[in-house]
């Protein structure tokens, strides 16, 4: 949906300086599909800087900001943004490095985390906004955020590679009373990061990048091309350090009605090894379910049954324990297949179940008798 998403067309009358990874822009130069202002570089990966895909980026530096209108394709569609943040030096750690992503009537602050991949840049994402008027222009704005540390360190913002989700009206499957219980549906991968994309704080399900779910401090999106997923193409992975990492969903129940809950919990095969942990709530109630893990991608499915005690409940799947790979990586236990069924329901499928067998063995008595 963008032009020009990854940097790959450079900017229009620049120098190559063989000496130096930035070039800076000046008003002589146009980044093809981009405009900007202030002050913007344009970067080449090398032995100082990390790029996915060992590609090209751009660097925003004192009032840099860099900006693109898009179309909506007609139909009203929810649009998430996938994006490359990275820091300009090792020495640029987490919170000291940030951009303001922002679209009409939306905004948000997303900062470098660190230690939650291998690489130096990280994948993140953020909702954006909901359109259907394929003539309304939609401008997308990236700037630097100042952020105020207690380091002397200037830590200018790299972005690279955007890309852009239409997701379109919630759909329930069978007799799963949650939407997108799966997490199929979600920000695209970057088909050159296996690192998955970091999932920030979003207490509103209808704003956030993971569809119909709310995001509790941080957590990874991941896929089944490069970790292991127990069931579709996509999982959470809950990377807590230090502070509550999770999501949560408010489903229309039946006060008083008893209810299933089935999940999968998992690791994701990235060598975090140990007791993953993960609290499972549901209204005022809260069930921890322990998986001894080495690290190898084995998962386990869960039940709960409980009844509701109210019309709204909250469900939420939360990990408090901070755990690391071998290479320092902050990982956690993974979530995925969460289905939620009234116990009335899947009291009718089993009766429906028995009486087709009964229908079945007295057809073959009769057969048998003839």
């Amino acid at each position: 949906m963008l032009q020009n998403p990854d940097f790959e067309s450079p900017p229009t009358n620049i120098t190559a300086n063989a000496t130096s990874p930035f070039l800076l822009l000046t008003k002589a130069n146009t980044i093809p599909g981009w405009s900007f202002n202030g002050t913007v570089w344009y970067v080449t990966s090398g032995l100082n800087v990390s790029l996915p895909g060992n590609g090209h980026a751009v660097q925003l530096g004192q009032g840099g900001m860099i900006n693109q209108a898009f179309s909506a394709n007609g139909n009203y569609n929810d649009y998430v943004l996938t994006f490359t943040l990275a820091p300009d030096s090792k020495d640029c750690s987490n919170n000291s490095t940030a951009v303001n992503v922002s679209a009409p009537v939306r905004s948000k602050v997303v900062f470098l985390e660190g230690h939650f991949g291998k690489d130096m840049w990280e994948s993140h994402a953020c909702y954006l906004g909901s359109w259907g008027d394929e003539r309304e222009k939609i401008n997308l704005e990236i700037q630097r955020a100042s952020i105020s540390t207690d380091s002397n360190l200037t830590c200018d913002p790299i972005v690279d590679t955007f890309l852009i989700t239409r997701i379109g009206m919630p759909i329930r499957y069978g007799d799963n009373m949650l939407v997108n219980g799966g997490f199929e549906v979600g920000p695209a991968f970057l088909s050159n990061s296996s690192q998955g994309i970091l999932l920030h704080e979003e207490p509103d399900s209808l704003q956030s990048p993971l569809q119909q779910w709310s995001i509790i401090g941080t957590v990874k999106y991941i896929d089944s091309k490069h970790y292991s997923v127990p069931e579709g193409k996509a999982a959470i992975e809950l990377v807590s350090r230090g502070a509550p990492s999770g999501i949560f969903t408010i489903p229309a129940l039946t006060k008083g009605s008893t209810y299933n809950l089935e999940f999968m919990v998992g690791d994701a095969n990235d060598s975090c090894v140990g007791d993953l942990i993960v609290y499972a709530q549901i209204g005022t109630s809260t069930e921890n379910f322990t998986m001894r893990s080495n690290g190898t991608g084995s998962a386990q499915k869960q039940f709960i049954t409980f009844k509701a005690d109210s019309s709204a409940t909250p469900i939420s799947f939360v990990s408090y324990n901070e755990s690391q790979t071998s290479d320092h990586v902050f990982c956690g236990p993974v979530i995925d297949n969460v289905i939620l069924r009234s116990s009335y329901a899947l009291q009718q499928k089993l009766q429906l179940g028995i009486s087709f067998s009964s229908l079945v063995l007295t057809i073959v008595i009769l057969w048998m008798g003839a």
